[in-house]
């Protein structure tokens, strides 16, 4: 079935087959309005329809619905599937999903408005945190594509590399001094901001190839060459691995910060 960024692509380029079925792809804010109960409303019956509102709600007797797990962060967040967030706007949308869900809410609601408003808030907790920072950011959008990292791995992390945080780890497990402290923490703060732009880029670049193979596929037929897009999503796997190595130094910093 042909649909989400396919389809907008090939309407975009107006190669949409007019004879070709395919769901309708939503854009973030109208699935993130999506209801979460289509089969009717857990309070009152109401069936399903024409989503009004936020969508969190029941349009007939505005009881609180369970929240839509197959939901992606991406789209409960109102934001494209993208390495690049505005994290001003994923903010403000933090905000507002938190006063209509937020417990404190539904104090005086039945129990099971104030159990869905406890799933809600978690889930927009984590959604939040997820998106926010880049490493975080960027594995969740390596697992939507059905690959993780599993923690504890070196993925085949080149020598040099691991001399590298080796040295750096020893460095810091010898700094006596703030001063000392404070340069490990800028080389790693450099690192980092290094290694936020070199995986971003390799997300754009990934998501371009795919996108002309997508076409290419559509017009010619499946192809059974390499696709030149996966390596850079297993370039951007990489990077994130050693962005998790500099944010386990982080964190050993910030612990060695705090007074015993």
């Amino acid at each position: 079935m042909w649909g989400g960024r396919a389809g907008a692509l090939l309407r975009v380029w107006g190669l949409w087959p007019a004879g070709v079925l395919g769901r309708r792809p939503l854009n973030c804010n109208a699935a993130s309005l999506a209801g979460s109960n289509p089969s009717g409303c857990w309070n009152c019956g109401s069936p399903g329809g024409p989503v009004r509102g936020d969508g969190f709600f029941c349009p007939q007797c505005r009881a609180l619905q369970p929240p839509d797990l197959t939901r992606d962060y991406f789209s409960l967040m109102d934001c494209n599937r993208s390495f690049r967030v505005d994290t001003a706007k994923l903010q403000q949308r933090y905000q507002q999903l938190q006063r209509l869900v937020h417990p404190d809410f539904f104090s005086q609601r039945s129990q099971t408005e104030k159990d869905f408003s406890e799933k809600h808030s978690t889930l927009v907790n984590d959604a939040y945190k997820t998106l926010l920072a880049p490493l975080s950011r960027g594995l969740y959008l390596l697992k939507l594509r059905g690959v993780e990292i599993p923690e504890g791995t070196d993925y085949e992390m080149d020598r040099q590399f691991l001399m590298e945080i080796m040295e750096m780890n020893e460095k810091l497990a010898e700094a006596q001094s703030e001063a000392a402290m404070k340069e490990i923490e800028s080389v790693v703060r450099a690192k980092q901001k290094e290694l936020t732009d070199n995986v971003s880029r390799a997300f754009e670049r990934g998501q371009s190839m795919e996108d002309a193979r997508v076409l290419v596929d559509f017009l010619s037929g499946p192809s059974t060459s390499s696709s030149k897009y996966k390596d850079d999503f297993e370039k951007a796997k990489e990077i994130l691995t050693k962005m998790r190595y500099f944010s386990n130094v982080e964190e050993k910093i910030k612990l060695k910060k705090i007074p015993v």
